[in-house]
């Protein structure tokens, strides 16, 4: 008698999954230049090679380091940033490497770590590296030729686990020239370079300011408006020496008035 065949029971019902976020999403492209610009930091990101960031004040780096963080296989550690040049140069030691108990004078009783031990697993993000002190260059060159670095006051070596991407606005081989940048340090930190273009060299001016005034406006709690032909003109005629940054600015003020 031939055996019945049973019926398959059905598949368990799938737990929904959460949308992860798409790296790069975020930068609103439609121009060449800044197109090839993200496909290179896509190809970097799968890396562990440190990364320079060049553009101009209000480029957009911070976005860029935070979208090549989270397309890294360190994208579930800390994004961790720092601006070099908001630090006293008398305190960027112990922000970066942390201090042990009694290290100095008004010094935490039980020490403290720095912002290497906070991005460890992760990227830490050094703006405005051009700003930072020779001395604290010499340190950080220790720590990315050896991958360890003490606490100030302490004699403990710590190990370092990050990887670390920076960004200037300034023109470091003229600042190598004139003695205020170590050349050792710029080809270490030089794993692989990227350059932002500035809004004014960009051809995509235009959408960029229709995504991003319906992006303010949503935050907003604002219906998403349209620019008039009158204030596209305008947008497209101005040279933007604040790039992104001074088109959020401009935008809204627009919304609110």
């Amino acid at each position: 008698e031939p055996r019945s065949r049973s019926t398959p029971r059905p598949a368990p019902p799938r737990p929904p999954q959460r949308r992860a976020s798409v790296p790069f999403a975020e930068i609103v492209c439609e121009d060449p230049t800044l197109t090839d610009a993200i496909e290179w930091a896509r190809l970097v990101a799968a890396s562990e090679l440190p990364v320079m960031l060049l553009a101009e004040t209000g480029a957009g780096k911070e976005l860029f380091a935070k979208a090549i963080h989270a397309a890294s296989p360190r994208a579930a550690g800390p994004f961790v940033a720092v601006n070099c040049g908001a630090i006293a140069p008398s305190l960027l030691e112990s922000e970066l490497f942390g201090y042990a108990p009694g290290a100095f004078t008004g010094a935490d009783k039980r020490g403290r770590p720095g912002l290497f031990h906070a991005a460890s697993g992760g990227t830490l993000f050094l703006d405005e590296v051009a700003e930072m002190p020779l001395a604290m260059q010499a340190a950080l060159l220790r720590v990315l030729e050896s991958g360890r670095y003490q606490r100030v006051g302490d004699t403990r070596p710590e190990q370092s686990d990050v990887r670390v991407v920076c960004a200037t606005c300034r023109d470091l081989e003229g600042a190598i020239e004139a003695g205020t940048f170590r050349r050792d340090l710029y080809y270490r930190l030089k794993g692989a370079a990227l350059r932002i273009p500035a809004l004014r060299d960009r051809e995509d001016v235009i959408p960029l300011a229709r995504a991003l005034l319906a992006q303010r406006a949503a935050r907003l709690g604002l219906p998403a408006p349209t620019l008039s032909s009158e204030a596209e003109r305008a947008i497209a005629a101005h040279d933007w020496p604040g790039n992104v940054r001074e088109l959020i600015s401009t935008l809204d003020v627009a919304l609110v008035a």
